[in-house]
């Protein structure tokens, strides 16, 4: 564009000249000399014109040329506030986001089994997985490990535990846990019958023994504990059952309510936390974890195939389809960005102002001339035509 421009304006000149010498033979001349006079000075005016935007004219120092690389800092400051107050101010976002359903898309996203979404989510796939490869395994370990250990420390347990329990007594999902309790029980005796014979052996006198009472008193013992295993497994309403259920309704109600008790859960929690074999043991999880989601990123086809497709898939329809859930993810996303935009809206406004700031004069230059040039051209290209209409106009003028 560059030489199409100049170009033109070095015709212009030439048809000046040649129209100027043979004027005098040939009248009818002075109309193009006078197109081709006006045109080389509008060419030659816009030309100076662009080349002042971004350098001195011919390399002289001429006042108020090269005006991009001596405002560059100035023009720096004007983008960054331009994108704050346009784009980065919370008010704009939020009405901006009015108009896009973030929920809906990522359900037809989920839900899409082909196309143009399943090649973006094969990409988006590889890029978890690179990452989760790439990242100092010790490190994110660690941070994760402590994240979850600090977030369990800070976090009370004992009313969590006890609205469980409670909730588990009032749907009587407890029963099933008792009742395996009592066949455990039942085992255990089995399992430990010369145990208990041994033990009641030790504990009775040499006058029991010799007359073998302690053998009947140890037969006593293991019918009795198993006859109330019995019963307690097949009465509900057996007297140590009900006495076991109220202590946990009592252990519901205490975890809650009773300072002592959830003073001392949490000092066993944290005796917990800092044991060695449960840092192990979230280690593990860490691990198994990582090393799932890599696989199932390596392999996006063949997580979205099983059950976890068909979850995804469930959550894409809900979202699409549910108004109440769409909506409230959509709001959700609004404020979040836009607290985003809020929180951090000056800090990309500063990065933009600083990296315009670093930049040399040549750099911010040639950068903007190579996204504005070409119509800078035509505005040379344009100023030759206009100037040159004007000129036969002025022309017509002074000879009629």
């Amino acid at each position: 564009m560059k030489i199409a421009a100049t170009g033109l304006l070095v015709a212009m000149a030439a048809t000046y000249f040649i129209a100027r010498s043979l004027e005098p033979s040939y009248p009818w001349l002075a109309w193009l000399k006078a197109f081709a006079e006006a045109g080389m000075v509008g060419g030659l005016a816009d030309w100076f014109a662009v080349t002042a935007l971004f350098r001195h004219p011919l390399g002289l120092p001429i006042p108020h040329t090269a005006i991009i690389p001596r405002n560059k800092d100035r023009i720096g400051e004007a983008l960054a506030n331009f994108l704050k107050e346009n784009f980065l101010i919370a008010p704009v976002v939020a009405r901006r986001m009015k108009r896009l359903d973030l929920a809906g898309a990522a359900g037809r996203f989920l839900q899409a089994p082909q196309g143009e979404e399943t090649r973006i989510r094969k990409g988006a796939s590889r890029l978890i997985a690179d990452i989760f490869e790439g990242l100092d395994d010790e490190r994110l370990g660690g941070l994760v490990k402590s994240s979850i250990a600090g977030r369990v420390r800070n976090m009370e347990v004992s009313p969590l535990l006890g609205h469980a329990l409670a909730s588990a007594i009032n749907e009587e999902r407890h029963v099933p846990m008792l009742e395996a309790a009592i066949r455990w029980t039942a085992r255990a005796l089995d399992a430990n019958e010369s145990l208990i014979r041994e033990m009641v052996k030790k504990r009775t006198n040499w006058v029991l023994k010799l007359a073998g009472i302690d053998a009947r008193l140890s037969d006593s013992i293991l019918d009795g504990l198993r006859k109330l295993t019995v019963e307690m497994h097949t009465d509900p309403a057996h007297p140590v059952r009900v006495r076991i259920e109220q202590a946990l309704a009592d252990l519901a109600n205490d975890l809650q309510t009773k300072p002592e008790t959830r003073a001392r859960v949490e000092e066993w929690k944290n005796q917990l936390l800092d044991n060695r074999s449960v840092g192990l043991w979230i280690d593990t999880l860490w691990q198994k974890g990582r090393e799932a989601i890599i696989k199932a990123a390596r392999n996006p086809d063949a997580a979205m195939a099983g059950k976890l497709g068909e979850v995804l898939k469930s959550m894409g329809t809900s979202l699409e389809k549910d108004e109440r859930i769409r909506g409230a993810i959509n709001q959700f996303a609004r404020r979040a960005i836009a607290g985003m935009a809020a929180s951090y809206g000056s800090s990309i406004v500063k990065l933009v102002s600083d990296t315009v700031r670093g930049w040399d004069a040549q750099t911010i230059t040639d950068r903007l001339e190579s996204a504005v040039g070409r119509d800078l051209q035509y505005i040379r290209i344009n100023g030759t035509l206009v100037g040159g209409s004007v000129g036969l106009l002025l022309h017509a003028l002074d000879t009629l």
